[in-house]
């Protein structure tokens, strides 16, 4: 049996604030931006190197909106692998990513946390 995760739904507060932060701030590449409705877009976002691609998902009700930027309770919620951490590190400083703790050298590679537009929080790894 071959099997991949494809999509990763993220709410977001509004389809195009976050559109612009994936694309222009972290570098992500806009792979589909598609009306579904009025309300609803199906907008995924990928990482340049490919792999699993976000679902930017507006919120549609309270309760979803009071899951933006706090999906998973506070804990690192995404994993970005890069193969040249200081490189992206100094990119996303210079773009004024706020990073919640600072790179450190792991047993399993080098990694710093960053928070996204909304909290999110993320893993920034190059993995030995």
């Amino acid at each position: 049996m071959k099997q991949q995760l494809a999509h990763i739904a993220l709410v977001v507060r509004d389809y195009d604030e976050a559109l612009a932060y994936y694309t222009e701030v972290l570098g992500f590449r806009l792979v589909e931006d598609t009306p579904l409705s009025p309300e609803k877009r199906w907008v995924l976002v990928t990482p340049a190197g490919g792999g699993c691609q976000l679902l930017l998902a507006k919120a549609a009700s309270p309760e979803q909106a009071s899951r933006v930027g706090n999906q998973t309770g506070g804990r690192v919620f995404l994993f970005l692998h890069t193969d040249d951490f200081w490189r992206d590190y100094h990119r996303l400083v210079a773009q004024q990513v706020k990073f919640a703790r600072p790179p450190a050298q792991e047993p399993y590679g080098t990694v710093a946390v960053f928070e996204d537009l909304y909290g999110n929080l993320w893993d920034l790894i190059e993995r030995n």
